[in-house]
């Protein structure tokens, strides 16, 4: 079975849908705004900055009643899963067929949790609103989905940190294979709520403020000392092809499979050092379909600028294609942040021929890193993209992509 991404919806700073997004990963000019630090969370001289969804146009996907009701993150991820249902030219709330819904979040309902918190601590447990308590679970966002598109079918949520894309893009992809749905909306929601942000920052994981004020994020870069703390959601319709050509649609790009690998010596908080079984896994992924770097045209990275964690996916790379015959590599998250779908929606963009601009924040190579990112020269359409993520406490993922038909 051929499996294809029939459509894509992207709810991120800056970009609401396809062309907005394929703009912004063009244009390579990230645009942080002031989060609120009112409540006294964040440490003196942090990060203060984060790429945040404009919210005030959500009502273009979803109505003030529904979205009452829902957290920012089940909001994000309704509103990208109408939008890709729309680029896929489908119908919400259909009967033909059976919808399932697989969704990847790093830290979950930040904003609800955080109230939940609030309540317990100020008036007591007892206190705790029941309406707020269905939106503070991990899957809140999936089954608001399935309300807002009449899914049926399976419904999870992947909960494997900055991998968790790429481990409900495999499930996506299995359940297609077993039949057991006619179509799959497979994709990653996160939030920036101003504790969440604080705690990133106190961690060292965000961008620290440079002298002239600054926050950027710089993959690969020797001055690199943090992601872009980010949010919003990407979500992608997964179809068999053969289903897709009947009705007479198109595709964004085609899957080719996916992976993931455990390193089970990575520190539980951290991303470690040594790529080990990350990229020996990597390696037989490839071998086994017997790809070679010369096959891959793109290589799609989650790198975001935290040193730590770009240097091993930089080495986990370079060790499974070569140090001299790296096809080009794009950091979406540098453009859109983390962890609000840049890796997903830069990943189809990139498999369907989108253009990318230099990679924002790079200028000075990190030499334990060893990766030049793209420098924004126009590229051939690509017929195979790789995507890979590591994350911390060990695990990674990748997917191949392959070029889809105009839509």
């Amino acid at each position: 079975m051929n499996i294809v991404i029939s459509g894509l919806g992207v709810v991120m700073s800056g970009a609401w849908g396809w062309d907005e997004a394929e703009s912004l990963f063009s244009a390579a000019d990230p645009k942080p705004v002031n989060i609120d630090r009112s409540a006294g969370y964040h440490r003196e001289g942090g990060s203060q900055k984060a790429l945040l969804v404009d919210s005030g146009r959500m009502g273009e996907w979803l109505s003030p009643m529904a979205a009452r009701r829902m957290s920012p993150a089940s909001r994000f991820a309704v509103c990208a899963s109408l939008m890709a249902f729309h680029d896929a030219g489908l119908e919400p709330q259909s009967e033909e067929g059976t919808t399932a819904v697989v969704m990847g979040t790093t830290y979950g309902a930040a904003f609800v949790t955080e109230k939940i918190l609030r309540q317990i601590l100020l008036e007591g447990p007892e206190s705790v609103s029941p309406a707020l308590f269905t939106e503070s679970v991990a899957n809140a966002p999936a089954a608001q989905i399935a309300l807002a598109v009449g899914a049926k079918g399976a419904n999870n949520t992947v909960t494997q940190r900055q991998a968790g894309v790429v481990a409900a893009l495999k499930q996506g992809v299995g359940l297609l294979r077993r039949g057991v749905a006619e179509r799959v909306l497979v994709g990653v929601v996160d939030e920036m709520a101003p504790l969440l942000h604080s705690i990133l920052d106190r961690f060292g994981g965000l961008a620290s403020p440079e002298e002239n004020g600054a926050e950027v994020g710089r993959p690969f870069d020797a001055r690199g000392s943090g992601w872009l703390g980010a949010d919003g959601a990407a979500v992608a319709v997964l179809e068999p092809e053969d289903v897709v050509r009947r009705r007479g649609g198109s595709f964004r790009a085609r899957v080719l499979g996916a992976g993931m690998a455990f390193d089970p010596g990575a520190p539980r908080s951290g991303w470690g050092t040594v790529p080990g079984p990350r990229a020996k896994a990597l390696a037989v992924f490839l071998t086994d379909r017997g790809i070679s770097s010369r096959n891959i045209d793109r290589v799609v990275c989650s790198a975001g600028g935290l040193p730590e964690a770009d240097r091993l996916e930089a080495r986990m790379i370079r060790e499974v294609l070569g140090e001299q015959s790296l096809p080009p590599v794009l950091a979406p998250a540098a453009s859109a942040g983390n962890h609000g779908g840049a890796l997903l929606a830069g990943s189809v963009l990139a498999a369907a021929g989108a253009t990318f601009g230099p990679t924002p924040g790079f200028a000075l190579p990190d030499r334990e890193a060893g990766i030049v990112p793209h420098d924004g020269r126009a590229l051939p359409p690509p017929e195979m993209v790789l995507l890979t993520v590591c994350a911390p406490g060990g695990s990674a993922g990748w997917a191949l992509l392959g070029r889809g038909v105009a839509v």
